[in-house]
């Protein structure tokens, strides 16, 4: 009687069908002594897929899953992705012109947790030293050139340099749905308009408008911002973090290519604006284009004229679509029977792409901790609870970082980001201790960090941030081996970029022959 055997999934779409596949997989679904897996689907509710981007763990995710890679690419307009490209968030660009910085998805030649290059490279006072980005990963130089991280001749998910992707999310969900239901996931496409909850608080089932009532013993709420099971029938709150994160509005827009044989961007292109900054994202056959801002600070008369002049076209040939931004997370993410993935659980601007990545991580750790009888959950609910309140507390963190330390004052809106009130404590104090220190493994001392220490530092020094190592400066001892590695990623450079081909040849490639299976 106390066995939890049926899990309900309320909602599809990114994480309820990530949800359903993965879990489907880890927990043996189609298995006589597995765990029964329900996914209810509402048929009138569409696919928001604002960013469209992922991290690296997407392909193990889709491998675990049993999705083949050039199966994934060629169904969800797929392309790669090597990192961002952060335009005109260092200072006003009417006064210095055009200034960029990547993120890119490889470390250092090193990773900076086994050899910190950042202070060698800020006590290099030559006046024509590589901007931090360049100077320390090839793949910064690889993505600006639009090349791809890998060759025809490379297997299946595996990399010549790091990557991710872009994609298409609502083919992404249709591949996802279709692999899920093979897993042994039943699909139910139905409205749910009641959720039973006993006197106890625990989730019994949910009555759909076609097909009855659905019972279960575990939720997962994947239902988007409306939080129908734990938000509306628990009553678990939403704590806002529009004090820190301003950005509340979208503006999304689909655009061609202006030729069949136009490139494809090799990473996201972030640029900052007035009142917010503009995505830009490379798929196979149209670019995904939006303005994320705060309307706060802006018109949204503004706001549409801000995307129009980016995009260049005229308004009228444009189909624009506006989004509102419920910035923010659950005060719990798990409470009883019933778990938050996806929207229904946080959201935060899609700067640096990391939803898709936590719902991954959401999933991972249920499955890892599943529990089968109802005495396990009180500990389970406190560990995952305990570890996603710290992620997205850190995920927040690292967001507001673009802001804040931004040297643009051409608009209240910059003014505002770096005000000491927006920016929460914790990371004051790190950008206090870092005014003397480079950020080392010590700052980054949980396992679980979504943003780990190389991504600070590409983000902190793309930006100029001022660390002043001059009473330190005797404490690099290792100037000749740092001048190695910096060496070693200026020849990388030139090796790939004879070796690796563009982003927009190799996709087409795969489309044409695939990719090999060993």
């Amino acid at each position: 009687m106390n066995q939890i055997n049926n899990i309900v999934i309320v909602g599809g779409g990114t994480a309820g069908w990530i949800s359903a596949a993965l879990l489907a997989k880890k927990l043996n679904a189609s298995s006589q002594d597995g765990v029964s897996i329900t996914l209810v689907e509402s048929p009138d509710i569409p696919i928001i897929g604002v960013g469209e981007g992922t991290w690296p763990t997407i392909r193990k995710t889709l491998q675990e899953i049993g999705i083949a890679e050039d199966e994934f690419i060629k169904e969800c307009d797929a392309s790669f992705k090597q990192g961002a490209e952060f335009v005109n968030w260092y200072q006003d660009p009417a006064k210095i012109g055009k200034h960029s910085y990547f993120h890119p998805l490889n470390a250092t030649f090193h990773a900076a947790y086994d050899f910190n290059l950042a202070p060698y490279w800020l006590l290099d006072e030559a006046e024509n030293k590589q901007p931090y980005d360049l100077a320390c990963a090839t793949q910064s130089y690889i993505s600006s050139q639009g090349f791809a991280p890998k060759s025809i001749t490379t297997p299946q998910y595996d990399a010549i340099l790091n990557y991710s992707y872009h994609l298409n999310a609502n083919k992404f969900a249709k591949l996802l749905t279709k692999h899920a239901v093979k897993l042994g996931v039943h699909h139910i496409q139905a409205n749910i308009h009641h959720v039973h909850v006993d006197t106890a608080g625990f989730v019994k089932s949910v009555d759909t408008d076609t097909h009855g009532t659905v019972a279960g013993d575990f939720f997962i709420d994947c239902s988007g911002s409306k939080a129908i099971v734990l938000g509306e029938a628990l009553g678990i709150k939403w704590k806002s973090i529009s004090d820190i994160i301003f950005n509340d509005t979208a503006l999304a827009v689909q655009v061609p290519y202006e030729k069949a044989d136009s490139p494809i961007a090799s990473n996201t292109i972030a640029t900052a604006q007035a009142h917010g900054w503009t995505w830009d994202i490379g798929l196979q056959n149209r670019r995904g284009v939006g303005y994320v801002y705060s309307s706060a600070h802006t018109s949204e008369e503004h706001a549409y004229s801000t995307l129009v002049d980016y995009l260049g076209m005229p308004e009228s040939d444009l189909s624009i679509r506006k989004l509102s931004l419920n910035l923010g997370y659950r005060q719990k993410f798990w409470h009883k029977n019933c778990v938050a993935v996806g929207m229904s659980a946080a959201f935060i601007e899609p700067l640096e792409a990391s939803a898709i990545f936590l719902i991954e991580a959401a999933v991972n750790m249920i499955a890892e901790q599943f529990p089968r009888h109802v005495s396990e959950l009180e500990y389970v609910e406190k560990q995952f609870n305990d570890t996603f309140t710290l992620r997205w507390e850190k995920s927040v963190d690292f967001i507001k970082l673009h802001y804040c330390i931004s040297q643009r004052r051409d608009t209240q809106y910059w003014v505002d980001n770096v005000a000491q009130s927006s920016i929460p404590q914790s990371l004051q104090q790190k950008l206090q201790h870092w005014r003397y220190n480079v950020p080392s493994k010590y700052d980054f001392d949980y396992a679980f960090e979504p943003f780990v220490l190389d991504s600070y530092l590409f983000v902190l020094y793309g930006l100029k941030y001022n660390t002043d190592l001059q009473l330190k400066h005797s404490s690099y001892v290792h100037a000749q081996l740092a001048n190695k590695k910096f060496n070693d990623v200026a020849r990388l450079n030139e090796h790939l970029s004879s070796l690796l081909p563009t982003n927009r040849d190799l996709l087409e490639k795969i489309l044409k022959n695939g990719l090999s299976k060993i």
